[in-house]
């Protein structure tokens, strides 16, 4: 966008054009005033490899993303974010697949987000695994804007790092956030923690909490609100979002919108590395993004967990794609 056709203002009251804009901040152009996006690519498998969900940022760009977003928005790619590379070996200290991949991961993530917030732009995080989520809170915690966090996932993902099966960051990342049983990690990676207090947190649609139990660990359900799969199925998607939305409101200024997309059935979508029963439909998962998503509170938006190894067509990227564009479409012009 040139300059002679931008320009960066706040509205006050009624335009010159008599139209009441209500402190809102867009883009100026003779088109029509679209939401800014900057979309971020965190490349991240917390099992230490470069492959499987850390090729999806990729893998929606080639199903035409941006191209989609555009329409839409006023979308600036930012690219993936650089990190140390992994190695598929568990730290015996910490507990963690590449410890140091992952620190590095998130302090990649925090500046990109960072960069967009300068910009005023709305960062929408493309996975990668669950992870990725972290540097966007980093980002917000560091600018001392009280954030919480809407978790929308299959999964608690609050394993200790030494009680996880898998030693993968994707175990435990809401559980890092919090802050829990962080002993042995790395003094870059621990300091970062918590990132969010536990009355900050709302989970929707877990339904791991048999498998949890069967490992020998425990919920996170009466430490934090959770509403499993059954009970998100069992409302209205947009009142479920809206009611969590006001609650979280009550605690903070603003939200950060997680999106983990096992949340869905296998059905709904196969190339995920974890299946498990239950599980949304696409038909009630996009109504309730898109809930958040409408309201100028919350401030980020990742996307993760879809392996494009296990689809070998790209229907799943497409469909993706389409997800994260009418989610895109709800955001207010700010």
């Amino acid at each position: 966008m040139s300059k002679k056709n931008y320009s960066r203002r706040t509205f006050l009251g009624v335009t010159s054009a008599g139209i009441v804009a209500s402190k809102f901040r867009f883009a100026i152009t003779n088109e029509v005033p679209m939401p800014r996006i900057a979309v971020i690519g965190v490349p991240t498998n917390s099992a230490g490899t470069t492959y499987g969900v850390a090729r999806a940022p990729m893998a929606l760009r080639k199903a035409g993303l941006i191209e989609s977003l555009k329409k839409i928005s006023d979308v600036k790619d930012y690219g993936d974010v650089s990190f140390e590379s992994p190695e598929p070996k568990r730290d015996p200290n910490s507990g963690l697949i590449s410890p140091n991949s992952t620190t590095s991961m998130i302090y990649a993530g925090k500046a990109a987000v960072s960069k967009a917030r300068a910009e005023l732009r709305f960062p929408v995080v493309l996975g990668g695994d669950c992870p990725a989520l972290l540097g966007g809170l980093a980002c917000f915690r560091d600018a001392r804007a009280r954030t919480g966090l809407a978790f929308i996932d299959g999964h608690e993902d609050a394993y200790a790092p030494h009680e996880s099966l898998t030693g993968e960051a994707a175990d435990m990342e809401l559980g890092l956030a919090l802050g829990l049983k962080t002993q042995g990690l790395p003094k870059k990676l621990s300091s970062l923690f918590p990132l969010v207090d536990r009355s900050e947190v709302i989970i929707l649609g877990a339904r791991d909490a048999e498998v949890i139990r069967k490992d020998g660990s425990s919920s996170i359900a009466g430490m934090v609100e959770l509403h499993n799969d059954v009970e998100v199925q069992a409302g209205s998607s947009e009142r479920i979002a809206a009611s969590a939305l006001s609650r979280l409101l009550t605690r903070v200024s603003a939200v950060w919108l997680h999106v983990d997309l096992d949340v869905l059935s296998t059905e709904a979508l196969p190339a995920v590395d974890y299946p498990q029963p239950g599980g949304l439909s696409w038909e009630q998962l996009e109504p309730l993004t898109k809930a958040f998503l409408a309201s100028t509170q919350v401030i980020g938006w990742d996307v993760t967990i879809y392996n494009p190894d296990l689809d070998r067509d790209g229907t799943f990227a497409r469909r993706i794609v389409q997800f994260i564009s009418n989610g895109i479409s709800a955001r207010p012009l700010r």
